[in-house]
């Protein structure tokens, strides 16, 4: 993650309010979020994942087969906190999934070995 985006901003605010157990401000968090699906898309370049975070943002990721059409057949959902927690490393895949934090169907849907995010610049 670079240190020359705003976004990247909002994710070091929001882990700060969620250290002082404070709500982040909507807009903080819908910009951390959407950094971080960025960031992800961006390290992780395909189109056989599609991973949401309402209300916030989705996006394809992940090689292999393309989706091109209807509700893609490898999906992950999961609410904006934690995404967050996931894609910086907070909390392990393996302990949200256990925990029914996250929904994940299809044979390509466990994102543990791209999680937490790994550095490539989404723009």
């Amino acid at each position: 993650m670079s240190a020359t985006h705003p976004e990247y901003e909002a994710v070091l605010r929001l882990l700060k309010a969620l250290d002082d157990g404070v709500d982040a401000d909507r807009p903080t968090l819908r910009a951390a979020v959407r950094w971080l699906l960025a960031t992800l898309a961006a390290a992780t370049p395909g189109r056989s994942v599609e991973v949401r975070v309402p209300p916030y943002g989705a996006v394809q990721c992940i090689p292999g087969p393309r989706h091109t059409r209807g509700t893609p057949p490898n999906v992950v959902e999961m609410d904006p906190i934690t995404w967050v927690e996931i894609a910086t490393g907070r909390v392990t895949w393996a302990d949200a999934v256990a925990a029914g934090r996250v929904r994940a169907s299809g044979t390509r849907a466990d994102l543990s070995e791209f999680l937490p995010v790994r550095h490539a610049d989404p723009g």
